[in-house]
């Protein structure tokens, strides 16, 4: 008689990995332990202090503020799809800043859908936490901020070559949006090139040019008027569109908008240098009355890293870490800039107050920053503006300001 044969022992399937938890300099994250899903926890805080001098006619409101409070998450999934999920608490004013979703099947090509930053002004693209100054420059008040639409972007010829073409709702100079208002959309393209990025003149490598454009048609209405207000340095208003509560308003947004920004930068050991130039043209109404206005802005900026690391646009990283014990460590920047911007003339009197809007601003600020660690950072900065026009009779008195900043980023 034959005998039963035992069954095969079942093969054990192999025990998973255990994920990767990482605690340090670069911040908190867990991952798979082969990469294929990485969270990633981030944050910044940036307690800001404002105080205006020789300010006779009180402009400007001396104060404290935490100018960004921003949680965030971000990651990736199966390898091959980022996300990021950024809101922000600074300034009292609660919204989201990111939300995106980026296919990316190589470096070469991703699709990006969601709220993002416009790829339009450079140092708008360079992250908040890594400006040589506190506040941006003036070319920023004619620069799409944050809008939502799709995104097709990379780096190709070895990532001397940066491309983005994006279909965004449109937005108004110097601001975020969330919605569609007008029923029409903005294109945004812009081409940046390191031509010099990992080969030629080692002089040259940290050279980097581009054009950004953007063009659309936008329509307001009084409660939606598709124009926007202009800041200062120190974040005053210096001009505004006539409103719907003045006589002869409100004015509008009602045609083609086009943007255009030829930018560069240089950074070389502790030397950076960024320059760009952004034109805004606008067909804007006022009851039967239309024009198209052209404003203009340009910034020429200058670091220089004098111990402890080299400038970089993604930000100064200090070679040591301060070490308080020792009073050694840390990396000493200090920062200069010139900037300008100039409102049509054709905007007064019919669209703007001439009486409360200037027609010509013009500043330069020196700044200095004192970098703890990759994450820590203290600045300081004085900034002088100049103006033509808005004030009654004459020009608005020059706005000096000092701005601080005590900021975590991790």
């Amino acid at each position: 008689s034959s005998s039963a044969q035992p069954p095969a022992p079942a093969e054990s399937a192999p025990a998973p990995e255990a994920p990767v938890i990482q605690v340090s300099e670069e911040g908190f994250s867990v991952s798979s332990a082969d990469k294929a899903f990485v969270v990633k926890l981030r944050g910044q805080l940036q307690a800001d202090g404002r105080f205006f001098a020789d300010d006779p006619d009180r402009t400007g409101t001396n104060t404290f503020v935490m100018r960004r409070v921003r949680p965030f998450v971000e990651g990736t999934f199966f390898g091959f799809v980022d996300f990021r999920f950024m809101p922000d608490f600074g300034s009292a004013q609660p919204l989201v800043q990111d939300a995106w979703i980026d296919f990316r099947p190589s470096d070469k090509l991703r699709l990006r859908a969601g709220k993002f930053k416009t790829p339009f002004g450079l140092e708008l693209l360079q992250a908040a936490v890594n400006t040589p100054f506190i506040e941006r420059s003036l070319t920023v008040d004619l620069v799409p901020i944050r809008d939502v639409g799709l995104e097709l972007h990379g780096e190709v010829l070895g990532g001397r070559l940066q491309y983005s073409l994006a279909a965004l709702n449109g937005v108004p100079d110097g601001v975020s949006g969330d919605l569609n208002s007008d029923d029409s959309f903005d294109l945004a393209g812009r081409l940046f090139a390191r031509p010099f990025k990992g080969g030629g003149p080692s002089l040259l490598e940290g050279l980097g040019v581009g054009f950004a454009v953007t063009r659309g048609q936008q329509f307001g209405t009084s409660t939606t008027p598709g124009v926007s207000v202009l800041r200062s340095t120190g974040q005053e208003i210096i001009f505004s569109y006539l409103g719907a509560t003045q006589p002869g308003g409100p004015v509008t947004a009602h045609g083609e908008h086009l943007r255009f920004s030829p930018q560069g930068y240089f950074y070389k050991g502790p030397l950076g240098v960024i320059a760009e130039y952004v034109s805004s043209s606008q067909d804007v109404q006022t009851g039967d009355t239309r024009a198209r206005l052209r404003h203009h802005a340009w910034q020429a900026l200058a670091s220089w890293v004098l111990f402890g690391g080299d400038a970089a646009f993604d930000g100064v990283k200090p070679t040591t870490p301060f070490n308080p014990k020792t009073g050694e460590g840390g990396a000493l920047e200090l920062a200069v800039r010139y900037h300008a911007l100039d409102l049509d003339d054709d905007a007064f009197p019919l669209f703007a107050d001439p009486a409360r809007s200037v027609s010509e601003a013009k500043g330069f600020g020196v700044g200095a920053n004192f970098y703890f660690n990759r994450r820590v950072r203290f600045g300081a900065n004085f900034h002088r503006t100049n103006y033509e026009g808005g004030a009654p009779g004459g020009d608005r008195a020059p706005e000096n300001v000092v701005l601080t900043r005590f900021q975590v980023a991790f």
